[in-house]
């Protein structure tokens, strides 16, 4: 058993643990696939799509500009370079309107983070385009909840190491809560943290990956109202 139990620091995923965002992929999807739908069936294109994603993530990084380009690149692909200027055009449209979309909280969020917010440093650990995450944490409400925002490239066990490092926390002191088991959880357990898993219904083909099962500083919830109280049980079960 772990005793004298320090939690200084709480980090929060942004999309689909705080807000809505999986959703308007999905939306674009589809009318990525309507659009081309003379061309291949819906299972082929959306493959395709899968596979120029997952191959220009490199490239481009993670959020809406690397999907957009993606679903050009596919739409040439798959018509063999007659795709017509009217469907590319209507795919940048669709880009520049998932950029535009509002932001839905999701159940809970800002109850988790202003209770958490009062007795941790809670910090937002989000990966995406820079512009794009910033508009969303703006139109939030969130901002002025957090200690530290940080927009990264990817979220590996070295990037959490230094993020927490550059906030003065030990690994083994700082909390991860998100709905990527991929990138929210996986990566803070092997660096010592504390990893908490709150799935969302949609998930990302690309972020998913099994549960450590078994693991002493792993836990799910349901959605991120069990959070403050979760914490609180950690505190008091190591510190007694």
């Amino acid at each position: 058993m772990e005793t004298a139990m320090t939690l200084s620091t709480i980090g929060f995923d942004a999309d689909d643990t705080l807000w809505q965002n999986e959703a308007f992929f999905r939306l674009t999807q589809a009318q990525f696939v309507a659009l081309l739908a003379d061309y291949a069936e819906q299972d082929h294109l959306e493959d395709r799509l899968l596979a120029a994603e997952r191959r220009n993530l490199g490239h481009y990084g993670f959020g809406v500009k690397g999907f957009v380009l993606s679903m050009i690149e596919t739409a040439i692909e798959v018509t063999e370079g007659r795709v017509p200027a009217s469907v590319i055009s209507e795919l940048m449209a669709a880009g520049r309107e998932m950029l535009r979309h509002p932001i839905e909280l999701l159940p809970h969020a800002r109850e988790a983070v202003e209770a958490l917010a009062a007795d941790h440093r809670v910090l937002l650990i989000t990966k995406g385009d820079l512009l794009d995450q910033e508009r969303k944490l703006a139109q939030s409400g969130l901002g002025d909840l957090f200690d530290g925002v940080e927009i990264v490239s990817d979220k590996t066990a070295k990037v959490y190491a230094a993020i927490f490092a550059r906030h003065g926390t030990a690994p083994e002191q700082a909390m991860m809560v998100g709905n990527s088991l991929k990138s929210d959880v996986l990566p803070v357990l092997d660096v010592g943290g504390w990893g908490v898993h709150v799935p969302h219904g949609l998930t990302w083909a690309l972020e998913h990956a099994d549960p450590p099962q078994g693991h002493a500083r792993f836990y799910q919830l349901a959605d991120l109202g069990g959070l403050p109280d979760l914490v609180g049980e950690l505190l008091r079960t190591h510190n007694r």
